[in-house]
């Protein structure tokens, strides 16, 4: 079921996705190179717990995953497409970092990602993270009422095959809300005019994730959670919570 938010709920939400923008502001600003990933963890639920809010990924248990997520936010480096967890091994020089945070506050959930790099950047890694933001911004400009799902994954997924870059077929946005993970899913592909019709109120989490292989091919690490590129190359992962509204789409985890 599709939950339709009222304008005091929107403004709800964006609070909790504040306090979700504001924890990867300073994630960001505390990665460098010889940095712990553990470290970064560290800076976000320190964000998350001072704001009042609790953590949305600590002790998640999707059904995919053989045990409950234990950090605070998700750390995925290089060929790390998502859902790394962030351990004691140190950043380097040329790393592409990607990190996820998601927190409730007051019953509602905000969700947001980012990538950057840190050090002496890659010129590929470079254009692969602004090409993924492109494809996101794409994603959200699509969120008006009467179009449809399908116009979302269809705009993200032209930022693919112009790039050049792989998708993953089995995950990408959702709806949220009271809680971080709602119906319906959002694909970062689609053919146009497709899907569910887009109503104001509604409340979508759009994450673009890119792999500089073409085929987007994946595969799970040992810990049931990390996915990695099977062909090692680099990937890129972007999110925004975004609700519909008849004045155009509104984002709600800037900080």
């Amino acid at each position: 079921m599709v939950e339709i938010k009222t304008a005091g709920e929107l403004d709800a939400m964006r609070e909790a996705g504040r306090i979700v923008g504001r924890a990867l502001q300073e994630v960001v600003k505390h990665a460098a190179v010889g940095v712990r990933l553990a470290e970064l963890d560290e800076v976000a639920a320190a964000v998350i717990a001072e704001a009042g809010a609790t953590p949305a990924f600590l002790h998640y248990h999707p059904s995919f995953a053989p045990t409950p997520y234990p950090k605070v936010i998700c750390a995925s480096v290089n060929d790390v497409i998502v859902h790394g967890i962030p351990g004691r091994s140190r950043l380097r020089d040329g790393d592409l970092v990607s990190i996820d945070c998601g927190a409730y506050l007051d019953g509602w959930a905000g969700d947001s990602a980012v990538s950057f790099t840190v050090g002496m950047p890659r010129a590929r890694d470079v254009e692969l993270i602004s090409v993924t933001e492109q494809a996101l911004q794409a994603g959200i400009a699509a969120m008006t009422p009467g179009n449809r799902i399908g116009d979302i994954g269809h705009a993200i997924a032209q930022h693919a095959v112009a790039g050049g870059y792989g998708v993953m077929v089995d995950f990408g946005g959702h709806g949220i809300g009271r809680r971080m993970h709602e119906d319906p899913h959002v694909a970062n592909y689609g053919r146009a005019g497709r899907g569910m019709v887009l109503r104001a109120g509604m409340t979508l989490a759009i994450e673009p994730m890119f792999v500089a292989g073409g085929d987007g091919a994946y595969q799970v690490d040992r810990d049931g959670w990390a996915l990695r590129s099977v062909d090692g190359t680099r990937a890129a992962h972007v999110e925004h919570s975004v609700a519909v509204t008849d004045d155009g789409p509104r984002i709600l985890t800037l900080p």
